[in-house]
């Protein structure tokens, strides 16, 4: 399944990540004109990691 940017609001907990300058501004980019925060497609691209990761076998 592809990755779709969605929005979507949750209880959080605060967690401080440090992100390459390059990757927040293609991250900008990508959510540009898009209902979704910063940290929301963050904790979608993550959610999706995790569904979608191989595990050992």
């Amino acid at each position: 399944m592809a990755f779709q940017i969605k929005p979507d609001r949750k209880e959080t907990e605060n967690k401080t990540v440090r992100f390459p300058v390059e990757l927040v501004e293609k991250i900008n980019e990508a959510i540009r004109g898009k209902d979704v925060t910063f940290s929301g497609f963050v904790l979608q691209a993550c959610e999706y990691a995790l569904e979608n990761m191989e595990t050992d076998k």
